[in-house]
């Protein structure tokens, strides 16, 4: 149900999720790696949704290009598509710009994508960006983390632009709460047992940050 597609540039995690509706978690940033690895599995005209943990260019550079022959729409929280067009979709610390993209649906805390079996929450985790967020389902007890945190207590950085450590902390608390099981990081190996790894980025942010 759930493919991990490593993208290049920088090894950004690209979930495909292929459920009664197929969705992407992310999109790296390069087009024609992701239109190719994708139509390994599907069509991508039959892909319906694109959903963006964040905007950073090595998860959200293959966007619009990807939706324009998809087709699928394009989700992605409130504050951070407010943030990508305040930068101008670029990622300013690297100097690298991406192609603009259109928003079709703008995410909020609480809202739940419905892909079928998986029923997403969407969790509001600012720190890395703005809008940065994570995505839930209760009932699997998995969660899709983005560069929120990741594995063996990573966090996300909170020095580029639109990152805070405050938030990020405070953000890390609030998933710790949670009842994971499997984490699908944006970077790095998807894990079991993600609460321990949850609890040990908390300990680590709250010591470094």
């Amino acid at each position: 149900m759930i493919e991990r597609i490593v993208a290049p540039p920088l090894g950004a995690n690209v979930y495909l999720i292929l459920d009664e509706k197929k969705a992407l978690v992310d999109v790296g940033g390069d087009f024609d790696f992701i239109h190719r690895a994708v139509s390994g599995y599907i069509d991508v005209k039959e892909l319906d949704y694109i959903i963006l943990t964040h905007t950073h260019f090595d998860h959200a550079s293959a966007t619009r290009d990807l939706r324009e022959v998809s087709n699928a729409k394009v989700m992605l929280h409130e504050k951070e598509y407010d943030f990508a067009k305040l930068q101008n979709f670029s990622s300013s610390f690297f100097g690298i710009n991406f192609p603009p993209f259109e928003a079709d649906s703008l995410l909020k805390e609480g809202d739940v994508i419905d892909l079928g079996k998986l029923k997403l929450e969407v969790i509001h985790t600012p720190g890395h960006t703005p809008g940065s967020i994570c995505l839930y389902d209760e009932g699997e007890r998995l969660m899709f983390t983005g560069d929120t945190v990741f594995p063996n207590g990573g966090f996300g950085r909170v020095d580029f632009p639109g990152g805070n450590a405050v938030e990020m902390i405070e953000s890390l608390k609030r998933l710790s709460e949670f009842d994971v099981e499997i984490m699908y990081p944006g970077h790095d190996e998807p894990v079991n047992s993600a609460n321990e790894h949850v609890k040990l980025a908390l300990k680590f942010a709250r010591m470094f940050l």
